[in-house]
């Protein structure tokens, strides 16, 4: 069995509304490995929720609880805010949606990678310099030197993808959130940043969760797959079998994607079913 090293057990994540309290995750319960899962599902069904409040980014009036959050036998909803802060970066990392537009316009990469880097390490200026031209080289930027004194409005989408990659990994976490890291690029690009987040993590035996609402990337790019709607985990299967899911929503979002290989006149609507969102979660532990 893979080491595990997040478990969680019911979690949930409620904000209050004028109409009573909102469960934008619904007691989802699921381990991590050193492998990529990935997580899908439609706008709105909890996927970046459950990212953020995995490193505790849920602020008040919103609520997070769970009967165990573990990283490594450590409860992370027991964690002082000062101990969260070791966490973020150094342990766990994300990767925000559209993270160029993460990255502070007004200062230079270099400084925003150096400062990730210094703040958990105490690392000297020259060795933060050193190990941030390191990381722009791993994500395969060239002129790594260049790109250090550069600002961020310099950059193409693809490059601004792989420096939030490197700023993300510079501190080595074990665990990685990806959270749509490729929705903006286009398929050449895409690929590439793929490739390197996957030669990162099996080189680094990182555990990667990689958030998406693209299932035929998924299923090509990750081990296992836990599909959301409306806040739960309807289904998780292995990622290689994802075209073979039995839920009844899996099946409505594979079978509303266009096919090269078997072309339609009109693609099928998804009729949802509002037994999905009562039914209870499937556990996606190893």
């Amino acid at each position: 069995m893979t080491e595990k090293l997040l478990d969680i057990e019911n979690l949930t994540v409620t904000f209050p509304t004028r109409s009573g309290d909102f469960d934008a995750v619904r007691g989802i319960s699921f381990s991590l490995g050193r492998e990529r899962l990935g997580i899908v599902g439609e706008s709105g069904s909890g996927k970046s929720m459950t990212g953020r409040a995995i490193l505790g980014l849920i602020r008040r009036p919103g609520r997070v609880t769970a009967d165990r959050l573990m990283l490594h036998g450590k409860d992370i909803l027991k964690m002082s805010e000062r101990e969260m802060q070791q966490v973020r970066g150094q342990r766990i990392s994300m990767v925000m949606q559209d993270p160029k537009f993460s990255l502070n316009p007004v200062v230079r990469v270099g400084e925003q990678i150096m400062e990730i880097y210094r703040f958990h390490t105490n690392a000297s200026r020259r060795a933060a310099w050193a190990k941030a031209v390191e990381m722009l080289d791993a994500v395969q930027i060239r002129d790594p030197e260049r790109v250090m004194r550069a600002f961020p409005h310099e950059m193409s989408g693809g490059m601004g993808q792989r420096i939030m990659i490197a700023m993300m990994l510079v501190t080595e976490p074990e665990i990685l959130i990806a959270d749509e890291p490729t929705s903006a690029l286009d398929v050449t690009v895409q690929t590439s940043v793929l490739a390197i987040l996957d030669r990162l993590v099996e080189a680094r035996g990182m555990g990667l969760i990689f958030i998406s609402h693209d299932l035929n990337l998924v299923s090509s790019f990750c081990d296992r797959v836990l599909i959301m709607y409306a806040g739960r985990i309807v289904e998780t299967c292995d990622a290689d079998k994802l075209h073979d899911a039995k839920h009844p929503y899996t099946r409505g979002l594979l079978n509303s994607l266009p096919r090269i290989d078997k072309p339609a006149r009109r693609l099928e609507a998804l009729n949802r079913d509002p037994a999905w969102s009562e039914a209870k979660s499937v556990s996606g532990h190893l």
